[in-house]
């Protein structure tokens, strides 16, 4: 799944059916509101509005606490970071590719005669902002914080 937000929520179904049925009776055509929310999901290819309503329900639970353009902060190679995100994509098993731009570049060599600066971050990510990579000392390259 690569798309964060294939359909939308219940309750945006919801709204969508009551302003179908509300054009439909402008057009002399009125309907119940059971009758909009099964047209509106036959519209949308599913069998009836409760497949979609469990369709909609089982996806919400899928989508990431973050947005392209949202900034965050937290900590990156244990240094505090903050930026925007660039990009983001959801992955297999519950987990987000992202690109962050960071306000500041931060230095990714922990050596005094040397210095590495890094500003834009590629990372794998749970849905608590935690990265997959972790340094060889069991700390997660990148922690967002909530």
């Amino acid at each position: 799944m690569t798309n964060l937000d294939p359909m939308p929520s219940v309750e945006d179904l919801k709204a969508q059916a009551k302003r179908l049925r509300t054009q439909l009776a402008v057009l002399n055509t009125p309907v119940s509101h059971s009758q909009s929310l099964e047209l509106l999901a036959q519209q949308m290819g599913m069998r009836d509005w409760n497949t979609l309503q469990a369709r909609a329900s089982a996806l919400s639970n899928h989508r990431p606490p973050w947005a392209v353009g949202d900034f965050v902060r937290g900590r990156y190679l244990d240094q505090p970071c903050a930026g925007r995100i660039l990009s983001l994509s959801a992955i297999a098993g519950g987990r987000y590719r992202m690109t962050l731009h960071l306000d500041e570049a931060v230095d990714v060599v922990t050596f005094d005669s040397f210095s590495s600066f890094r500003q834009r971050i590629n990372a794998t990510v749970d849905s608590h902002g935690v990265s997959v990579g972790k340094r060889s000392d069991g700390v997660a390259h990148l922690v967002l914080q909530p």
